[in-house]
């Protein structure tokens, strides 16, 4: 599993690992029923507090993403692909307001934003 942090980055180390391990999970790197790594390994392998690794687990299981069971470890949460999608789509939504927004700001017409989205979906 690839989490790379960023000392440069203004989110918190936590808020990068629970982002990455999202993106992983929806999709679909990280499959259903795919074990994690425990808390203290991904702390080493990134050179981090395992406080800072708990954090993260936390709230990806407050999420829903993942499910800890005791003794056992961290594995990535099944029968909720549709929860999952709904939150990809929402994060798509706020990045087209934010595209909206600027596109108004700077003059652009309803229908020249649609054809660059095209031309974006095509590639």
């Amino acid at each position: 599993m690839d989490i790379i942090i960023s000392n440069a980055s203004d989110k918190p180390i936590y808020e990068q690992i629970t982002a990455q391990m999202k993106n992983l999970i929806l999709n679909g790197t990280l499959a259903e029923g795919a074990q994690l790594p425990s808390m203290r390994a991904l702390a080493n392998d990134l050179r981090i507090s395992v406080i800072t690794t708990k954090r993260a687990y936390a709230d990806l299981e407050a999420q829903g993403f993942i499910e800890t069971v005791q003794g056992k470890g961290s594995f990535v949460a099944g029968g909720n692909m549709e929860l999952l999608r709904e939150e990809r789509l929402k994060h798509i939504e706020d990045l087209m307001a934010r595209a909206v927004e600027e596109a108004r700001s700077a003059g652009v017409a309803p229908g020249e934003l649609h054809d660059m989205l095209d031309l974006l979906m095509e590639d």
